[in-house]
């Protein structure tokens, strides 16, 4: 097997995975056969030089096979397979109100340790608790909002159906894929978490204005290339404008996946898209943001250059942006890992 064949079936495996620590392992074996050192690639994932290693030399032995987790190291388990699944069922299923805890609405250590007490008579330290949690596929992340207008069998339908027709790029009925999407990008937006010396904290300066830049992205789902236009509105003529942006710069059958805005549906643009049949607008279920791999572009965008920074002059804003849009451009496989992988 080539070098490449195995990239590409390490791509396919972190595609596949749902375990954030087999994705991990994939994207370590992945980056040292694109050439990294065991060192650097410890480095960008945080991980010790052994455990990198461990991958590798285990990887080298037993292929992807080599990679899987193993028994839990720490010798015999206190809790049984059947114990563990259904831990597992109740911490990603229910809240702690619903299985006794009165008034608790969100799972933490202590409370996940009471609930194994309680039902196994098993006692946990907090990091027992921790480390199992981990092992389990675990991890602390902060909850996200859900539109509840979605229609979740519609957004199914577009996961199962749609969108699998759709990314069938060697078949020939489609060319290029790309998923589109607006944002506003104003003079100062929220401001975010930062190191910073401990008791003082960063001030970003404001005139209390919201001048800013209307921007336009598309991402080509096959090579990760980002093509954006910014504008003075996002309206249905800037629309079109960007449309024709992407007709001028891919050839052949093009699909632009999209939301519902209005300026999607506009009336302008229906005679430039009779005209231009090679072009075609997939349309996401509505109240679906999730499904566009854009999004998470604009908090790319907002998160690297342009939180808890304050713009005096609007241009300003206008080079920042481009030159994040050059950046990412210059390394498309970080847009495809960070943006398209779950795609």
């Amino acid at each position: 097997m080539t070098t490449e064949q195995e990239i590409g079936k390490l791509t396919e495996a972190m595609k596949e995975t749902e375990s954030t620590r087999m994705y991990e392992r994939y994207l370590a074996i992945r980056l040292h056969l694109e050439g990294r050192t065991l060192t650097e690639i410890a480095d960008i994932l945080g991980r010790s030089f052994p455990a990198i290693s461990g991958y590798w030399k285990n990887y080298r032995k037993n292929g992807l096979q080599g990679l899987e987790l193993g028994e839990y190291p720490g010798g015999s388990k206190r809790l049984s397979n059947e114990q563990e699944e259904r831990l597992k069922q109740v911490i990603a299923e229910k809240r702690p109100v619903d299985v006794g805890f009165e008034a608790k609405y969100t799972w933490t250590l202590k409370l996940i340790r009471a609930w194994i007490l309680r039902e196994y008579s098993e006692d946990y330290t907090l990091k027992g608790v921790s480390k199992m949690l981990n092992r389990l596929g675990f991890s602390y992340t902060k909850a996200t909002y859900t539109l509840a207008k979605a229609n979740p069998e519609e957004q199914e339908q577009f996961r199962q159906v749609t969108l699998p027709e759709l990314k069938q790029l060697d078949q020939g009925k489609v060319d290029h894929l790309l998923f589109e999407d607006e944002s506003a990008i104003r003079a100062y937006l929220a401001l975010q978490y930062n190191w910073f010396p401990r008791g003082q904290q960063r001030k970003s300066k404001t005139y209390g204005q919201h001048q800013g830049a209307k921007l336009f992205a598309a991402i080509d789902y096959e090579t990760g290339h980002v093509l954006h236009r910014e504008e003075e509105k996002l309206d249905a003529k800037a629309f079109q404008r960007f449309l024709t942006d992407i007709l001028q710069t891919y050839s052949g059958k093009v699909v632009v996946v999209l939301d519902n805005a209005h300026i999607h549906h506009a009336d302008e643009i229906q005679p430039f898209l009779k005209e231009h049949a090679r072009l075609q607008l997939v349309y996401l279920p509505k109240y679906s943001p999730e499904l566009n791999p854009t999004e998470g572009l604009w908090k790319w965008l907002k998160h690297d250059v342009v939180n808890n920074v304050f713009f005096q002059k609007f241009y300003v804003i206008r080079s920042h942006v481009a030159a994040f849009m050059k950046s990412i451009n210059r390394t498309p496989q970080a847009v495809i890992d960070r943006l398209l992988l779950q795609v």
